[in-house]
């Protein structure tokens, strides 16, 4: 890619089912959220394009279990149209540009899985953009944001973790996803450095 970077902020996941309360809350789902409103507020002019991701499940087959093994199963979350599945209410200023959804008949975990309203996928949307750099936030690191971000960094894309604004389900699977991410070629950064 040539010229002035465009980049774009990837808020994956942010939604009341993977906080306190949800049913796959994450520890520090809402005090993410906060901080991640409250990021892209004071700092929506780095970007060029803002993304919202969502699971979105309406029949995602073996990916729900009624007895889960939280590897490769889990208990049913994020069902479509229920207000778990919605941004979670600390985004509600954001205003993305666009708002991608995963997972409706299968398990989904990277962003890249998912399409935006005309059925674009995340890929063709940030392409389209012109988009060659990505910063990566959301919930949960250890799951989604890796994923996400390991598939941008596939794709060719620039990509940051800002790691203050990101949660893990356990610190054991977030510093397994850390290396993992930086293994792939991602820079791993506090927001508060940029």
């Amino acid at each position: 890619m040539t010229g002035t970077p465009r980049r774009a902020l990837l808020v994956v996941d942010v939604q009341p089912t993977f906080c306190e309360g949800g049913a796959l809350a994450v520890t520090g789902g809402d005090a993410v959220a906060r901080a991640i409103a409250e990021y892209a507020a004071a700092h929506r002019d780095r970007y060029d394009l803002v993304v919202t991701t969502q699971d979105w499940h309406v029949d995602p087959g073996a990916h729900f279990s009624a007895t889960p093994d939280y590897v490769d199963t889990w208990p049913p979350h994020a069902v479509a149209g229920t207000a778990e599945a919605e941004l979670h209410p600390a985004l509600a200023d954001l205003r993305p540009d666009v708002g991608v959804r995963k997972g409706e008949y299968a398990a989904a975990y990277s962003g890249f899985e998912g399409v935006d309203a005309d059925g674009r996928p995340l890929a063709d949307v940030l392409r389209e953009a012109g988009v060659s750099d990505v910063d990566v936030v959301g919930i949960a690191e250890s799951h989604c944001v890796r994923a996400t971000a390991v598939d941008a960094l596939t794709l060719g894309l620039r990509t940051r973790v800002l790691t203050d604004l990101t949660v893990p389900v356990t610190p054991e699977q977030g510093a397994a996803a850390r290396a993992a991410m930086a293994a792939a070629g991602a820079e791993l950064v506090d927001s508060d450095l940029l």
